[in-house]
Formats: C-alpha cells, sequence, structure tokens
C-alpha cells in the first residue's frame, strides 16, 4: 500500500513553493519583471510599524506586466543570475491615465 501512494505522488513530486504578492516597478527588461514586496513589521525595541521593501526579478514570459501592476510570484529554479522567480498571475493591472 505504501508503493501505491509513492507511485501517485510521483518521483517528481515537488515541495511547496513559495509565493508572493507585490507591485511591478520596472519592466524595462525583455521577459523579466522587477517585482517590489512590502511588508510592515513592529520594531521589536520602539514599538512603531516600520516598513520593509525587497526587490525580485521575476520572469515575465508573454511580457504582459507593466509598471503598477499587481502580480503574484512563484518560486523556481534558477533562470539566470538574479532571477530565481516567474509571474504566475497578474492580480490587477494599473491603470493608465
Amino acid at each position: 500500500m505504501a508503493d501505491a501512494a509513492n507511485a501517485t505522488d510521483g518521483p517528481k513530486a515537488r515541495g511547496k513553493r513559495k509565493v508572493l504578492e507585490g507591485r511591478v516597478v520596472s519592466d524595462k527588461m525583455d521577459k523579466t519583471a522587477v517585482v517590489e514586496i512590502t511588508h510592515r513589521l513592529l520594531h521589536p525595541t520602539y514599538r512603531k510599524f516600520v516598513t520593509r521593501r525587497k526587490r525580485y526579478q521575476a520572469h515575465d514570459e508573454t511580457n504582459q506586466c507593466g509598471i503598477g501592476d499587481a502580480v503574484r510570484i512563484v518560486e523556481t529554479r534558477p533562470l539566470s543570475k538574479q532571477k530565481r522567480w516567474r509571474v504566475a498571475e497578474i492580480l490587477e493591472k494599473a491603470v493608465t491615465v
């Protein structure tokens, strides 16, 4: 019975991948979008909320992302020196005036 459970998972079964949501801040590179993730945390000493930001370069195969879009990115294998994420979906398109 244990072999049957392993057979359904298959040899290519993967663990959970990290998923983040953020805003696109740059789309100038080909097939790459720079996504900024912002989160707020309580400072342990001063008891004030501090904003922390981190930027990730994510693979955008179809170049659909634009500056200001809200996107969901998923961890993936290394695609280049700095790209370890890919755009899973565009949650909200930016309003262009």
